[in-house]
């Protein structure tokens, strides 16, 4: 567990390459962030190194920055309460099986989105690569979540000063207990355990796990009571299409466009779109007669208005996830963007609907709140 501060920027700030290999250009070597994406680094990139090259001198940075930032634990586990202006979550930070199945013979660990082939492999290489696990996926039982909160809030309820308290970039305290063998810990994993976990936040790290085959992920299973849904916008970018082309693309695939002002749309079935010539309000075609429900907007952009209107591989380059945190302006485009094109957040009662028929969602299409903070707790994984 960490001493103080978590070494470095805060990690979970960056939502494309691009930005983690900025910041790094700013933050110096001896950092989490350099650990995570060695191959992002500086050195790395002026010496022509990918991953595999530059995995040594991540597990020498790691080990140098455990000796130096980090207390040694074992056989714990550690109730978690993260609060600040997105939410609140209580629930424990521990050790999941990723390929665990139940006597239904459904996953235990469920995703909740499609993920990208490539990003998979490359967590999981530097998973594999490290032997521990830097980060945490956020996961939440299908049921029980007020049960597992009130397990969490009795371990804790007498020890009145957590092992590490701090407070991250976006305002938001996260506070951490240790909990070793004994009662009060059987009872928190018990509920932890007892439903089905839907993967909120962490497909990939979740798959990673999985696919690294190191016995474990490092996750926080939480019932909230306050967590939130928000947005992930995507941008689409050096296509060399100008804004009237893209707009008439879209009229020729039969979509009805409107003049509005930027802004996030309230609720599903609606896509702002904004470019350097203004933006517009789209209205996306009812589901069809054989199209499962609820339909997930995400789906419809990728398939309808990037591919099929534009000819953009949803899952290339030309189209980037952007979270809402990474949107303080709906009116400004990215320098390098074509478009930006505006969603609305998925309800939580759509995605336990796709989840209740076995269904999985679009990549990056919600943005669960809040989060656990990366590196606080590390993990030791063995294969």
């Amino acid at each position: 567990m960490v001493r103080d501060g978590v070494p470095g920027p805060d990690v979970d700030e960056f939502a494309n390459p691009e930005q983690v290999s900025a910041a790094l250009a700013e933050a110096g070597p001896d950092t989490l962030l350099a650990v995570q994406h060695p191959h992002r680094t500086p050195l790395a990139l002026s010496g022509g190194f990918d991953l595999a090259a530059a995995l040594p001198t991540a597990r020498t940075t790691l080990a140098r920055l455990r000796a130096t930032h980090y207390r040694r634990f074992d056989d714990v586990v550690a109730p978690y309460t993260v609060t600040g202006p997105d939410g609140t979550a209580s629930g424990v930070l521990c050790l999941v099986d990723p390929a665990a199945v139940g006597a239904d013979g459904f996953a235990r660990v469920r995703h909740t989105e499609e993920v990208y082939a490539d990003v998979v492999a490359e967590r999981a290489s530097v998973l594999s690569g490290l032997g521990c696990a830097t980060s945490a996926a956020l996961l939440v039982p299908m049921a029980g979540g007020d049960e597992l909160t009130d397990a969490v809030r009795r371990a804790t309820a007498e020890v009145c000063v957590p092992t590490v308290s701090t407070v991250d970039s976006g305002g938001r305290e996260h506070r951490l207990w240790l909990l070793g063998p004994g009662p009060d810990r059987d009872a928190v994993l018990a509920a932890a355990a007892a439903h089905p976990l839907l993967v909120a936040d962490g497909n990939h790290r979740v798959a990673a796990a999985a696919a690294a085959g190191l016995g474990g992920m490092l996750a926080l299973v939480t019932g909230g009571p306050d967590l939130r849904i928000g947005s992930i916008h995507r941008v689409l970018r050096g296509t060399g299409l100008t804004p009237e082309a893209v707009a008439d693309s879209w009229r020729a695939a039969g979509l009805t466009l409107h003049p509005t002002h930027p802004r996030v749309p309230d609720r599903p079935g609606r896509v702002v779109a904004v470019t350097r010539a203004g933006a517009v309000e789209i209205e996306l075609p009812p589901p069809g007669a054989h199209e499962p429900r609820p339909r997930i907007d995400h789906s419809v952009v990728e398939r309808l208005l990037l591919a099929e209107a534009l000819g953009v591989d949803p899952a290339g380059p030309q189209v980037r996830a952007l979270p809402a945190p990474q949107l303080p302006d709906p009116a400004r485009l990215p320098d390098d963007a074509d478009a930006l094109l505006l969603l609305a957040p998925v309800p939580y009662s759509d995605v336990l609907a796709v989840h209740a028929q076995h269904r999985t969602m679009p990549r990056k299409a919600t943005y669960f709140t809040p989060k656990p903070r990366s590196g606080l707790l590390l993990a030791d994984l063995a294969p």
